[in-house]
C-alpha cells in the first residue's frame, strides 16, 4: 500500500486479513507492486561456471555412480539465486552431463524439450527415436519433447555435453510426463545421418508416401559444427557487424524458420578480435558457452573474464556488453521461442 493508514483503519484491516486467511483470501492491494514490475527484476544472478573445476567434480562423480544408476549422470548449473529449483534461469534448466567409455545412457522421452551443445570428446551418440546422431565437439542435438532419446559411449575417451531443458517451465504448467523403454537403447530405424540428409541442406522431402519419415513439426534434431562454424565465418567476412551482437546466427527449424523448439531459441555470435559490443538487454535469460577464444562479458557492470568452454548466465534485463581479447565464439540458449510466442519479448540498444 502506497500511503500510511489511520491507525484504526490499519487495525481493521489486519482483522479482516485475519478473518480472511483461513478461506484463503488475501488482499492484492498489499502485493500488487510486487506482482505488476514496472521492468523485469529476476532473481536469478549473473554467474560464471569453471568448466575445468566443474569437469573435476563429475569425473569424479563417473567414479562413484554409473550412468546406469543414475539415469543421467548430470551435475546440475544451478543458479545461486534459485537454490534448490534445479534451474539456471526462472523458466530454463543446465547441466553437465557425462557419459563414461563403455555406457549407454538408458532410452526415455518426456513432455521435456532439451538440446546438448557437446563441449568434450568425440564418437559418442544421442539416438531420437531410434537414429543416431553421432556428436562431436561443439554439435547441437537436440532431443525435442515427446521422442524417445538414449545416449552411448563406444569410444575410449569420457563424453561431456551441456543439457539445456524447459524443465521449469513444464513444471510450471503442471505438464510433465515420462515414461522408460524396457530396453537400454531404442531399436535402430535408420542409419546415423539420415535425418540431415533429409533436412539438414535447406530442403525436404517432398509430402506423402514414407520420405517424410520424422514429425512434420520438428523434421532436424542435428546441427553440427563442421556446418555452423563455417557459415559464421563466411557471416562475418561479408556481413556488418551488429554493434550490440557481433555476428549472430539462429539455429532453426526448417519445418517453419522459427526456433529450434517451442520452449528453447539457440544461437551462435562472432566477436571479432579487439571488438567489444555495445549494453544490450533483452528479457530472455540466456546461458552461454565459450566456444573459442577469450574476452569479457560486462552484465550491469560485473565483469566476467571468458575462456574456453567456461559457461556463464545473463539474467532477464541485465545489460551485457561483450569484448574480444581474441576472436571469440559463443553459444547460447534461451526462452526466448517461450517469450515470442507469448508476447512477452522485449529487447533494448544502448
Amino acid at each position: 500500500m502506497t500511503k500510511p493508514l489511520p491507525n484504526d483503519q490499519h487495525a481493521q484491516l489486519e482483522a479482516l486479513y485475519a478473518e480472511m486467511a483461513p478461506q484463503s483470501l488475501t488482499p492484492l492491494w498489499e502485493v500488487l507492486s510486487a506482482l505488476v514490475l514496472t521492468q523485469p527484476d529476476s532473481p536469478a544472478r549473473v554467474h560464471k561456471w569453471s568448466y575445468d573445476q566443474a569437469r573435476s567434480y563429475l569425473m569424479r562423480a563417473g567414479d562413484l555412480i554409473s550412468a546406469e544408476q543414475a539415469e543421467r549422470r548430470v551435475l546440475i548449473l544451478e543458479n545461486p539465486g534459485l537454490t534448490g529449483l534445479s534451474a539456471v534461469t526462472p523458466s530454463l534448466y543446465a547441466g553437465l552431463q557425462l557419459i563414461l567409455p563403455g555406457e549407454v545412457a538408458p532410452c526415455h522421452r518426456h513432455s521435456q524439450c532439451a538440446l546438448r551443445f557437446v563441449i568434450e570428446g568425440e564418437g559418442a551418440y544421442t539416438a531420437v527415436d531410434g537414429e543416431k546422431a553421432v556428436m562431436r565437439p561443439f554439435d547441437l542435438v537436440l532431443t525435442p519433447g515427446g521422442q524417445w532419446h538414449d545416449h552411448g559411449n563406444f569410444t575410449d575417451k569420457p563424453m561431456i555435453w551441456l543439457d539445456g531443458l524447459d524443465i521449469p517451465t513444464v513444471r510450471h504448467f503442471d505438464a510433465s510426463f515420462a515414461e522408460k523403454l524396457p530396453e537400454a537403447m531404442h531399436p535402430e530405424t535408420v542409419k546415423p545421418g539420415d535425418t540431415l540428409a533429409r533436412y539438414g541442406h535447406n530442403m525436404r522431402p517432398m509430402r506423402g508416401g514414407v520420405a517424410d519419415r520424422r514429425p512434420s513439426h520438428q523434421p532436424l534434431f542435428h546441427y553440427p559444427y563442421s556446418d555452423w562454424r563455417p557459415a559464421l565465418t563466411a557471416m562475418a567476412a561479408s556481413a556488418e557487424i551488429d554493434p550490440h551482437l557481433g555476428h549472430a546466427l539462429e539455429f532453426l527449424n526448417p519445418a517453419d524458420g522459427g526456433p529450434i523448439m517451442p520452449t528453447i531459441s539457440a544461437h551462435v555470435r562472432l566477436i571479432p578480435q579487439g571488438y567489444a559490443t555495445l549494453p544490450r538487454r533483452s528479457t530472455d535469460g540466456t546461458t552461454f558457452v565459450v566456444v573459442e577464444g577469450e574476452g569479457e562479458a560486462r552484465v550491469d557492470g560485473e565483469s566476467l573474464a571468458l575462456k574456453p568452454r567456461d559457461i556463464f548466465v545473463v539474467p532477464s534485463w541485465k545489460a551485457l556488453e561483450i569484448s574480444a581479447q581474441n576472436e571469440l565464439i559463443l553459444f547460447g540458449f534461451s526462452d526466448k521461442a517461450s517469450q515470442q510466442k507469448l508476447n512477452l519479448y522485449k529487447e533494448q540498444l544502448s
